[in-house]
Parts: C-alpha cells; structure tokens; sequence
C-alpha cells in the first residue's frame, strides 16, 4: 500500500499539554496504528498509509479542540477519541473544526451562520474585508476574533481598533469629563470583545506596551501601520474622507475589517458615508473582499431578529404613507 504523509500545525495548543508526560498522549495514538507521529515544535509530520494519516490527523485535530475547551486531556480523553474515530463517530466535525476562529479563557469563537462562514473564508483570503449587515450578527466581535487569533499565531504584532467618534442621538460635548472621559464609553463595545478573549491583566499589560489600541478614527490621521490587524468598527458613520484615509493606512504584512450597518448612519444629512462610497468603489480590486450578512445569521436574543423585522415594517409603512400625501 501506498505510504503518504500528512504535516499539521498545533497552534493555539500548549504543546506538553498535547504531548503527555514523556509523550504519554502520543504512544496511545501509536498503539492504535501502524502509523508514526513526528513531533518538532508546532509541526506534526503523520506518516502512513492513506486511512491511517486521515484518522489521525482527525483525532489530533478532536484532542486540540478538547485541550482548548478544558484547559486540559486525560487518557480517558483520548481514549474516548480513538474509540469515537475507529466507529466512525466524532467529538466535533471537521466542519465545526475549521469554523473554529479563536479559543478563550471560557468559550470557543467560531463561525455559526453560513454568513459568518463566508465572513471567515472572506477574511482569510483577503487582506481587507468589509463586512456589512445589521445588528447582531457578530460582525464586531467575530473581527476581534480574527485579530486576537492573527496576535496569538504571531501572524501580526499588533491590534488597533478604531470607531469614527459621532455622536448617535446625543452630543459629546455635552457629556462629562475630558475628550477620553467621553470617548471610552463610545468605544466601550471594542474593549467588552477584548475582555472576552484575554485575560484581563493580560490585556491591560498590551493597552500599556500598545500592542493593543482602541482609538477615535480621527487619531489614524498620518500613520503607516505595518504587521498590524487594524479594525474601523461602525464604518457607515465614517466620512468618504475618513474612510479613503483609513484605508491608505494600510502597511507591510497587515490586514484590515471594516465592518458597519448602512441603515444605521448618523452623520449629518448630505454628508456621505464612506462605507456605502467604498462599496461601490472598491468591488472589483482584488485583495478586497465584502460580506454581506442577512437577518438570518443574527446570533444575539432571538427578539433581536424580531426588532429589525418590525423596524423595517414600520419603515416601509411609513414610506408608503408618506408617498400618499
């Protein structure tokens, strides 16, 4: 029979952890196949006949999922595993598997509505991704996701998120406090997904070194941002000119998100946003991807969907109305 081999990365896994004590973890995978595993840092090599790398890679990719979930791997574990992948059963599909988008302190971050999936598939194949649709379907948060995940592979060195600073129904000044008194509320959103995925000291320590940043729009003026993940959130209340600017800030080895809800602008009546200017513009560059997501792939309280539903009744209604006078 044919011998092929397989290579496999561990990221996002504590390789003693993966490994057991004096590579415990491993020899039970060997007892099971005539198939060897070769350990070298982060990469796996799989050599074997063709079933054999296929099972095994499967049951690596189901002992990574279990080690991020638990914090930990028993041989009890694993041996469940190996039991589950002999019948042709499995802890997470391989479907499931690649959704996966970042492993935290407490959860699982992944993909979960065929929107997100693209969004996830648009994201990785691009280096600037605009992701546009209402409320509630993860476009923020899932972008943090994306950058946290970049920082941990060390695909970048840095995370910098940003929202134009426009006032939604009340005004700054009239707020209390200096400019950054009334500013972190506003980007209060950004920091909440960052504390759902790090550690809070952990983040603190990244705001001090600013290998995190969340700032205004406006501060991205004049910056060349290299080995960076940049996100602009709320991007329909960004200028044609705040949106040309962010973009062209775009450096060496970074990628960018730009996410917003083009029925939820706030700018000043004949002013244009520059999410909508930009989708127009930039459709057919490569390296720049859109997602579009619908009603269907909101993933907060099920009212949610019921609100913009209504919304969107009442809107209609309310044109039809006027259209009559």
């Amino acid at each position: 029979m044919t011998v092929i081999e397989k290579r496999m990365t561990l990221e996002n896994v504590d390789l003693m952890t993966f490994l057991g004590m004096n590579d415990s973890n491993l020899k039970l995978i060997e007892d099971k196949f005539n198939a060897s595993i070769i350990v070298r840092g982060e990469n796996v090599l799989i050599k074997g006949v063709l079933e054999e790398v296929n099972a095994i890679e499967k049951i690596i990719k189901e002992m990574i999922y279990v080690i991020n979930t638990n914090g930990t791997i028993k041989n009890s574990d694993i041996e469940t595993i190996l039991d589950l992948t002999t019948q042709g059963k499995e802890i997470i599909t391989e479907k499931e598997f690649d959704s996966i988008i970042l492993y935290t302190k407490s959860d699982v971050i992944k993909a979960k509505t065929q929107g997100q999936i693209n969004y996830l598939q648009t994201a990785i194949k691009n280096d600037i991704c605009f992701a546009i649709g209402p409320a509630g379907t993860g476009k923020t948060y899932l972008a943090v996701a994306f950058a946290v995940s970049a920082l941990k592979k060390g695909i970048v060195n840095k995370i910098i998120l940003a929202r134009p600073a426009v006032e939604a129904g009340e005004s700054l000044g009239f707020l209390p406090g200096d400019f950054r008194e009334k500013i972190d509320p506003y980007l209060r959103p950004l920091y909440d997904a960052l504390d759902d995925m790090m550690p809070s000291d952990k983040l603190k320590n990244y705001i001090e070194k600013k290998i995190v940043e969340i700032v205004p729009l406006a501060y991205m003026r004049g910056r060349t941002l290299n080995n960076a993940f940049v996100i602009l959130d709320e991007a329909q209340n960004a200028t044609d000119v705040q949106m040309k600017m962010f973009l062209t800030r775009l450096g060496v080895n970074s990628k960018a998100i730009i996410t917003g809800d083009i029925t939820q602008i706030d700018l000043p009546s004949k002013t244009i946003s520059g999410l909508i200017q930009a989708k127009d513009i930039l459709k057919n560059i490569d390296g720049v991807g859109f997602v579009y997501f619908e009603k269907s792939d909101v993933v907060r309280h099920k009212l949610v969907k019921d609100i913009i539903n209504a919304y969107e009744k009442f809107n209609g209604t309310e044109s039809s109305s006027n259209g009559k006078f």
